[in-house]
């Protein structure tokens, strides 16, 4: 089943419906930063949202979790609406904000008991602890932590109330790549345990790895929705060649003279697409080989000096940049 998302097609693979996202808007004056937001979340799936600072992630998130009223649209979480059912969605959602004050005099096992507290119902203390890598710190106190520690401290405090659902608003951001790292294994564990998860970030790479579907968002808007790979194949390339070319960069050439060069990259064999960034040239390709070779041979017979040529695998920056003319970087 394909589903239309504000004009990007999305593929459906079935499952139940966790949460149902119905054209969520947000406005601040004149500056719309969610602009009419649409999607479904399945159970036992993490759900990316991905996009740039300032895509509209977070206040998406916001609104989901009952955190930000909308001016218009809805969210539905676990059968519970949001707006009308707040109480009811606070005992079935775990929630990881982007910026989690903590009280940083307390003990690591004291904060813990104190979130507990706030629930009819919670996980036994230790093996939460244990989960989140955080038995051997129990003692410490929190301003004590490093980063990497002081985010899954935010995690364990979400998971106490044993949620359904589970949302990470950019979780890794600032952390060094071991934090990182050990932070997926725990996302994937979670997942492995049925959790859903909806996970906001601007990595590329964590949203490839993580993630069972991913909804591209830029300037308060879905702009796709699907697999990390059926994203990526949606370029219709399954490689890219970089490259420089430096006497252009040098302002020698005209605007006639750098059409005439994209005209000629268009040109070379297998090439589906032509990117430039900055002073980067991107040849999108599904025939890595025979593009490189005839490139190297256009190039040479036109006089076109290039310096710095890699090769290397289309990424979700690539869809976004393809969409967008911009980098998923940039803010």
């Amino acid at each position: 089943m394909n589903e239309s998302v504000n004009g990007a097609k999305a593929r459906s693979d079935g499952g139940e419906t966790v949460i149902r996202v119905e054209g969520l808007v947000k406005r601040y004056g004149a500056f719309t930063a969610v602009d009419h937001v649409r999607f479904e979340v399945r159970r036992g799936e993490v759900f990316g949202l991905l996009g740039p600072n300032g895509a509209g992630k977070t206040t998406t998130l916001e609104m989901i979790e009952g955190l930000r009223r909308p001016d218009a649209g809805s969210a539905v979480v676990a059968g519970y609406d949001t707006q009308k059912e707040l109480k009811k969605v606070k005992q079935v959602i775990g929630v990881q904000l982007q910026s989690t004050s903590l009280f940083d005099l307390l003990k690591v096992k004291e904060i813990v008991r104190m979130y507990a507290s706030f629930y009819p119902y919670s996980v036994p203390i230790q093996p939460l602890l244990h989960d989140m890598i955080l038995e051997e710190k129990k003692n410490d106190r929190v301003k004590h932590l490093s980063g990497g520690q002081r985010q899954r401290l935010a995690i364990a405090l979400a998971l106490v109330n044993d949620p359904q659902v589970i949302f990470l608003d950019e979780p890794t951001t600032g952390l060094d790549p071991q934090a990182r790292r050990t932070l997926w294994d725990i996302i994937l564990n979670l997942k492995a345990r049925n959790k859903t998860i909806v996970l906001s970030t601007h990595y590329m790479d964590e949203a490839h790895v993580l993630c069972d579907r991913i909804c591209l968002m830029d300037r308060g808007k879905v702009i796709a929705l699907d697999t990390p790979e059926r994203l990526v194949r949606s370029l219709q390339s399954e490689s890219a060649i970089e490259f420089r070319l430096p006497f252009l960069e040098a302002g020698t050439a005209d605007g006639a003279e750098t059409d005439r060069i994209i005209g000629l990259l268009r040109g070379v064999s297998g090439v589906k697409q032509v990117d430039v960034r900055n002073e980067w040239y991107v040849l999108y390709t599904d025939r890595l080989q025979a593009t490189l070779t005839d490139w190297i041979a256009v190039a040479d017979a036109n006089g076109l000096p290039f310096a710095d040529l890699r090769t290397r695998s289309a990424t979700l920056e690539d869809v976004f940049i393809h969409m967008t003319g911009r980098s998923l970087r940039e803010t």
